[in-house]
């Protein structure tokens, strides 16, 4: 296993730590525009989703690049990363990148390289297995 500080979270600036009720109450406007999907620096110097791809898919890509044939690369990370992520390697517009919903925590998703580049297989999974007899039962 290895940490890498470009799978890390999203900075957001002055909103980091805060809920989201105490953004909207501070940061009405901002929070506004970026909800509305415009590409707003969160808290003011927070990063923007291109920055985060810009940062965490060539992460990815060079795990990738190692892989023996049939290989399997697993990226942790937070949800808004790995949106920013699956955005990027599926070649869609920063803007589309909200037609993910939400990975919810301990979920993942699946990518596969095709003929035609990357695909997505699955998202937000997370049917966890029984417990098998044993496993503290």
């Amino acid at each position: 296993m290895t940490h890498h500080e470009g799978l890390r979270e999203t900075y957001a600036g002055s909103w980091q730590g805060l809920t989201n009720a105490e953004i909207r109450e501070r940061y009405p406007e901002e929070y506004a525009a970026w909800a509305a999907g415009e590409p707003v620096r969160r808290g003011g110097s927070g990063e923007l989703a291109t920055e985060v791809a810009d940062r965490s898919v060539p992460v990815v890509l060079e795990a990738v690049a190692k892989l023996p044939e049939d290989g399997t690369v697993v990226v942790v990370s937070h949800g808004g990363t790995i949106r920013t992520m699956l955005g990027r390697l599926l070649d869609l517009e920063p803007a589309q990148w909200e037609c993910f919903g939400g990975l919810s925590n301990c979920c993942w998703s699946v990518l596969g390289q095709g003929a035609r580049g990357w695909r997505l297989l699955e998202h937000n999974a997370g049917t966890l297995p029984q417990p098998v007899i044993g496993d503290d039962t």
